[in-house]
């Protein structure tokens, strides 16, 4: 079988950042770094279980709502998919995303879509705390960036 492309970024040297995965016809894949691959710190499964509820309810209620396609952790629990059409920009996923940040960091009240049954199938694993903490992590990090910044460094 052929080699995904994502297994071909040298994940020793990727810093955390948002950074432009691929691009499928009208489809852009977004990764979105949140700690050092392979550097012995990951995601905690309940914190980031509540920051892809929130991350998903945000943006589909965004005024892009129908660009978005796909949020999603990755399995390595170093971060996120985010895959949109590519009517957006990159400058305007990046900017969507530092707003999705935004309204994680402030949240406050019952985390969207975590009752049993209907709406969660993990309901018990939820940390709002911890995704408000990851939320203002990668939100520094991302303070400066501009879509030149999207581009992996190896």
């Amino acid at each position: 079988m052929e080699r995904i492309a994502s297994f071909s970024i040298n994940h020793d040297v990727l810093q955390k950042g948002m950074y432009v995965s691929r691009i499928d016809g009208d489809v852009v894949t977004y990764d979105i770094r949140m700690v050092r691959p392979n550097a012995g710190h990951y995601l905690e499964n309940a914190a980031m279980h509540t920051f892809e509820h929130l991350f998903a309810t945000f943006v589909r209620n965004s005024e892009h709502s129908d660009s978005v396609i796909y949020v999603g952790p990755m399995g390595c629990r170093t971060g996120f998919y985010f895959l949109i059409r590519d009517a957006l920009t990159n400058q305007q996923a990046l900017d969507l995303f530092r707003k999705t940040l935004e309204f994680i960091a402030a949240f406050d009240g019952p985390i969207p879509g975590a009752s049993k049954s209907a709406e969660c199938g993990n309901y018990l694993e939820h940390d709002l705390e911890g995704a408000k903490a990851v939320a203002a992590d990668i939100a520094a990090v991302l303070k400066d960036w501009t879509a030149a910044d999207m581009t992996y460094k190896n």
